[in-house]
């Protein structure tokens, strides 16, 4: 595991104006290669693409934390997003396992494409946001545990698609939720695999329906569309009840 490092975030990054145009989106689509997002590259559509570029244009975050992607695709929306703000930082967490060496329990469709820091650079230069994202190879579990030494300031959008267990996306989650605020936006992906979750493959549906329980705390959108995903609104500031099945 590398040595931490404390990460500065600025008010301001370079950038400014419109990313999506015709070249941008065949490259997503081509080198971020979405699984699962509604996407249609005949017709150059990113499907929940637009929603995680959108949700970030209108928020307007200072900080977006992203646990898991396959090859970027969410970490690249989003990214774009903060760029075209002007304004933001986006931290992704991702331990680059891959599904032949570790196994399906640890990843479903890994492929180890986060392992060699100066590629993940030049992938995410490619869109022009290398300078936006912070890769941390890591586990979800060892970034949280050791959030405030990096001194990371509080996750206005956190987006959730790593370890799909039902225990992996509850500690996500509350991780999350620990170092959120009112009116911040935490994402789970994956809400509509229903095979998997039939078989204990997955979890994602089931917890959801555990935070759909507390209409006081949170506010739940889901999109069961492709792969599905959902948005919750944390509707006030902490404590909040126990988040439980």
């Amino acid at each position: 595991m590398p040595r931490s490092l404390s990460v500065s975030l600025p008010e301001r990054v370079p950038g400014g104006g419109f990313s999506l145009d015709p070249d941008m989106l065949k490259l997503v689509l081509e080198r971020a290669r979405p699984l699962g997002h509604r996407e249609d590259k005949n017709t150059a559509n990113l499907g929940f693409g637009f929603i995680y570029y959108g949700l970030v244009r209108a928020l307007r975050p200072s900080h977006v934390v992203v646990v898991g992607s396959g090859y970027g695709f969410s970490v690249v929306c989003l990214a774009l997003g903060l760029r075209d703000n002007g304004a933001g930082r986006l931290s992704f967490v991702d331990p680059s396992y891959s599904l032949l060496a570790d196994g399906p329990f640890r990843t479903v469709g890994g492929t180890a494409q986060w392992s060699d820091p100066s590629k993940v650079r030049a992938h995410f230069d490619a869109f022009g946001v290398g300078d936006i994202v912070t890769h941390y190879r890591m586990t979800s579990e060892a970034f949280f545990a050791d959030y405030a030494a990096r001194e990371l300031p509080p996750i206005d959008v956190g987006f959730i698609d790593g370890n799909h267990s039902y225990q992996a996306v509850r500690h996500d989650f509350l991780a999350m939720l620990a170092r959120a605020r009112r009116n911040s936006y935490l994402l789970l992906h994956d809400t509509n695999i229903y095979v998997r979750e039939l078989v204990r493959h997955a979890g994602v549906k089931r917890w959801l329906k555990a935070v759909a329980q507390r209409p006081d705390d949170f506010e739940v959108l889901d999109f069961p569309f492709d792969s599905g995903v959902a948005m919750v609104r944390i509707v006030k500031d902490g404590p909040w009840q126990a988040v439980e099945p």
